[in-house]
Formats: C-alpha cells, structure tokens, sequence
C-alpha cells in the first residue's frame, strides 16, 4: 500500500518558509494579479492565490479586466506593472478570453517579473541550469520528492504529457537530477509499455482513469498532477488512484496532492523576486 504524499501539509511548510524568509526585507513581497473575464474556475484559483499571499504576509493587487479587454488595454497594464516597484511578480490568469494573443501577453511580462516562469529568457536559464525561477507546478513535484526523500538520480522518470506549464519542464528538473527520462504524448504508441518501466511515474494529461493499475510496475512512484471532474462531478486526477494506490511505494491524492504545491511554489517565487529587487 503506498505512502500518501501529502501535499497540503507540505505546502503550508513552503509557504511558512516563505513568511520567515520576507522577515528582514525592506518591504513586502507584491504579487500583481490579472483576471480577464469572469471564468469561474479562474476566480477561484486567483482567490486562492490571494489567501497564500496574506497567508505569507506578501501583497497582492487585483487587476479584473472585463472579457471585451482589447490586446492593448491589456499590455498597457502590464508595462505599467514592469514599472512599479511594489510589484516583485505579475500574473496573468490562463485561459484569457480567445481574442487575446497568449503568447504575446506573456512574453510581455518582464523576465524578472514572471514569476510563473512562463517567459522565455526564465525557459532558456532553465533549460540551461541557471535558473532564476523554476514554473511552480513541476517544482512543487520536485519539492515533494525531496522532502519525502525520494531518489531521482539513475532512476526510470516517464512524464505524460508534454504542455510547456508542466510536461516540458518536469522532464527538464528530472533530468537536472540525473533522472532518466521519457516524454509520453498523445501520439505515443503503447503507453503501458513506458509507464510499466516508470520508477517515477508524472500524469499530466487531463484525462480521468488514463492510468490504470496494470499500468504502473510494482514499488513505483506515482504523481498525478491532472485537475479532472469524473461523471458525478468530483475532483480526480489523471490516476485511478484507489487501485494504483495498492502498487506504488508513493502516490499524490487530488485534491491534496500537486494543487496546494502548485500554488506555494508561486509564493517562493515572488520571495525570489523580491530579494532581487531589494538587491539581497
């Protein structure tokens, strides 16, 4: 039976990390959020992130937009963010209303202000191993595996999944540990036949019960960073977990699991910046 990953409880460990840490600065960590449109499932994730800034005794702006916002509107915001110095990190909410062109709005972020890590200057230092932010989602996975101790280097690592918020990165920060690693899509013949050689098994697709239990090898370790609804409408992952559960040495639960550490990773982040910023 595996260990459960409890990412809830680690996640109040990062974020109390982070409170301590914002201690002996000058000022407080500014977090600027921007919510275009009214997507509910957005309102809750930016609400969120506001509680894990008060939480962390970090500021954070609200910047709503109506969903008619025009492209300009929209980086005239921004660069007027780059520019004020209570603002250490800019997020802007995805999926932005489809008139909006998110590649353009993102690269607009300036670099030491995107605290998603979405910018391609923070892509290429990562790629390259001088990060300056890592993308939270993928480090909150590394997160877990180092406070619950568990191997990477030398070790099978299969990421399903190849998005660039978590699919490409993952298998980056595995790899910066020495991990072996493979990429598996949509297009990947035979999935089973990867995910069965999985010492460290990462879903990231957005499929509920794509990853059954004859799936995953004895002793794996499993982390399902997929946010599914099921037919009666209840949160799950890309992982049947119930059976796999009874297989892997580790597994992560959602609700529970990557969620809370998705969002704590951004606060360390944003505590990044703002030593940057202050010049510490």
């Amino acid at each position: 039976m595996a260990k459960i990953i409890d990412g809830k409880a680690l996640a109040a460990q990062v974020k109390a990390r982070c409170a301590a840490g914002a201690q002996g600065l000058a000022r407080r960590p500014g977090l600027a959020v921007i919510l275009v449109g009214d997507d509910p499932a957005s309102r809750v994730y930016v609400s969120g992130k506001e509680r894990d800034c008060a939480e962390c005794g970090f500021l954070s702006f609200e910047h709503k937009l109506p969903a008619d916002t025009t492209e300009r509107e929209l980086l005239t915001l921004i660069d007027r963010l780059n520019g004020d110095g209570a603002v250490d990190g800019i997020l802007v909410q995805l999926p932005l209303p489809a008139h909006l062109n998110e590649e353009k709005v993102l690269n607009a972020i300036s670099p030491d202000k995107d605290v998603d890590c979405f910018h391609p200057v923070n892509v290429g230092k990562m790629v390259t191993g001088q990060p300056v932010f890592l993308p939270c989602t993928p480090a909150g996975v590394m997160e877990m595996l180092r406070a619950y101790e568990i191997p990477v280097a030398g070790r099978h690592c299969v990421v399903l999944g190849r998005s660039n918020i978590v699919g490409k990165p993952m298998a980056t920060l595995l790899l910066a540990q020495s991990g072996t690693v493979t990429i598996c899509h949509s297009k990947t013949p035979d999935l089973a036949e990867f995910t069965r050689q999985a010492d460290i098994l990462v879903s990231a697709v957005g499929r509920t019960g794509l990853v059954t239990a004859d799936m995953v090898k004895e002793g794996a370790v499993v982390i399902d960073v997929a946010m599914n609804r099921n037919a009666e409408g209840k949160l799950c992952g890309d992982v049947d977990f119930a059976a796999v559960e009874k297989k892997a040495s580790y597994i992560t639960p959602v609700p529970g699991g990557v969620g809370p550490m998705t969002r704590a990773m951004l606060m360390e982040n944003l505590l990044t910046a703002a030593k940057h910023h202050q010049g510490q």
